[in-house]
């Protein structure tokens, strides 16, 4: 396990996503899967094939990743055409103060990172949404989320791929797939790309 950080920011995730990239394209002898997270990247190996100065490669790469993370240009941008109809979609401006249509525009007027892939196929942890409209988690979690709900906590967004629990502020919906096996690369998103929520009434892109 390689950790870049301790918190939760772009530029670390973009730093976790540069050097996962990098590990790849080495094609180290005995690595068998690099997977990036939001502060870390996690390296799996076989033990009686992985080269002696693997460990030394790698701290290089941590070196050069600083770098690689400005420089990076291999990403894709995703526009999510999306209803903003989330049943906690009123809560929310309340909470925050603001009118719905308010949290509509500071939603949907950002560029989000994806900062890592986690909790089920396909999920994003999409950053970094406005502060005004931080929320923490809701007190009790849904036992069951529609797929397609766009849904806001602490300082991320995200979007939920298929019917699950759970306890982020739902504020929206799209018809987007975001993870399908009958694709070459299943999920939607990748670490590094960039997403945009369009507001139906704007059209989709």
């Amino acid at each position: 396990m390689v950790r870049l950080g301790e918190t939760t920011s772009v530029e670390v995730s973009e730093r976790s996503a540069a050097l996962a990239e990098a590990i790849r394209r080495a094609g180290l002898d005995g690595v068998t899967e690099v997977v990036p997270a939001i502060a870390s990247v996690a390296v799996f190996y076989e033990p009686m094939r992985v080269r002696r100065d693997t460990a030394d490669l790698l701290r290089r790469f941590v070196g050069e990743s600083q770098g690689a993370a400005a420089a990076r240009t291999a990403f894709l941008t995703h526009a999510i055409p999306t209803r903003y109809d989330g049943e906690d979609l009123d809560a929310v401006a309340e909470r925050v103060g603001l009118s719905r249509e308010e949290v509509v525009r500071r939603h949907a007027e950002r560029e989000y990172h994806v900062l890592a892939l986690g909790f089920l196929p396909g999920w994003a942890y999409l950053g970094m949404i406005d502060p005004a409209l931080a929320l923490p988690r809701r007190t009790t979690p849904r036992t069951r989320v529609p797929a397609g709900s766009v849904a806001i906590m602490g300082q991320q967004t995200g979007v939920y791929p298929r019917v699950s629990p759970g306890g982020w502020h739902l504020i929206g919906s799209t018809d987007t797939v975001l993870f399908s096996t009958e694709r070459e690369r299943p999920a939607l998103f990748a670490p590094g790309d960039r997403v945009r929520f369009v507001p139906a009434a704007l059209g989709s892109a």
